[in-house]
This record gives structure tokens, sequence and C-alpha cells, in this order.
């Protein structure tokens, strides 16, 4: 017989135990447990199993943001309001990440750069092409998504990529773009077209600080390998 988790001892409930000793502390089955509040009545299963399962089953919380409210709710006990929760709050861990970013913000590394968007890279189906503005202190004025490509490719045309640029007086720009198979080594694209907007920066006396590639788990910057 399943045994609640209202019935185990109070510091190994998951709630009980962010509580005294803090959200840190707890393993994403124990947070997602706690976002689910229950189990599923019918397998004998607490939120905890149920926690468990889900990332079992999807491969962990990459998994989970990966798949649909569909694909969620195939599983026994998981409903459309518990599926509903799970996407609100992976939601809203990537907009925390977007805050990071803000307006007047120094972007000292491509680290930053990386952090800053690779929550709504990582599951992109296609390419797309960013430009972020600088002030003289490089501090970020704002960021413009420039164009969204096929699943390969982005067409990038300096004229569209300095219009904003030249409206906003930036002194610098970064690239970024994004790679959906997740290896953010440069293609001969790539390349090509940072070394013509970097000829079009010169004559306008805007300085291309970087062109960062997007990965999954990593990112590729032309400035750090000597490519600019």
């Amino acid at each position: 017989m399943m045994t609640r988790i209202n019935q185990w001892p109070l510091e190994d409930r998951p709630r009980e135990k962010l509580l005294e000793r803090g959200a840190e502390h707890l393993t994403e089955a124990e947070l997602l447990a706690i976002l689910l509040g229950t189990g599923s009545a019918g397998e004998q299963q607490s939120a905890l199993d149920h926690a468990r399962l889900l990332l079992m089953h999807f491969g962990g919380l990459q998994g989970i943001d990966d798949a649909s409210v569909a694909e969620l709710t195939v599983l026994k006990g998981m409903g459309h309001a518990k599926a509903a929760r799970l996407k609100a709050c992976l939601e809203l861990g990537r907009r925390r990440e977007d805050l990071r970013c803000e307006t007047g913000q120094l972007l000292s590394s491509p680290e930053e750069v990386f952090r800053h968007f690779r929550p709504r890279c990582v599951n992109a189906k296609r390419e797309s092409f960013y430009v972020v503005m600088l002030n003289n202190r490089n501090r970020k004025i704002r960021e413009v998504k420039i164009s969204e490509g096929s699943l390969t490719a982005s067409v990038v045309h300096p004229r569209e990529v300095y219009n904003p640029v030249v409206r906003e007086s930036a002194a610098g720009v970064i690239f970024v773009h994004n790679h959906p198979s997740g290896d953010p080594s440069p293609s001969r694209e790539d390349v090509e077209i940072t070394h013509r907007l970097r000829q079009v920066g010169e004559v306008l006396g805007v300085r291309v600080h970087d062109h960062v590639v997007v990965g999954h788990e990593r990112f590729f910057s032309f400035s750090r390998e000597g490519l600019l």
C-alpha cells in the first residue's frame, strides 16, 4: 500500500524540506513533486514517485521542457492542470534568464551572451540571427531579431542588420545566432557573413565586438577564437 507524503517524516517531505532548508537543497524530483502537488491515485504513486517517473520517461528536465502538453498528458495522472503548471514554471525560468541581460547591463564576455540567449535558443527549430546594440561603454541599448531562417541557415543582409544600429546610434554590436543542431561550430556561411558584417561596421564606425553562435550546451565566440 502506498504511503502518502504527508505520512512521511517531516524532513523527507519536499515542501517542508524546502521551507526548512531552501530550494537549493532539493533534488529535481523533489522540486517537481511540489509543482505536481499530487501523484496518481490509480497507480498508487505519490507526487514524488510521479515526478521521478516524469524525469525518467522524458530523460530529464530538458526532455520535459521539449515535450508538448499533449505528450505530457499521455502519462497517467498527468492532467492538463499539472502540465500547465510545469510549462509555466519552465517559462518563468527562461524569462528570469532574459532579465539578466536588461538594458544598461555590461556585456563583458561571450559566457554572459550565451547565458542570456540559451534559454530561448535551446528548443528552437529554426536559426535566428540577433544584433545586440551597445553604447560606448559596452552597455546594452537593446537587441533586435534580424531574421529567422531555415533549419540550416539564416538569411542575413547587412542593410537589415545595421538599420537599427544606425537608428540607435550604437557604438558597438554583438551578433548572435543559434544552431538548432546543438553544435555551435561555425559553418562556412557563418564565417563569410561575419567577415562581411565586420567590414560594413568598419565603414560605419561601429565596432563588432563578437559573433556568438549558441548551441545547446556550449557556444562559439568569433572574438575569442581570433576570427574578428
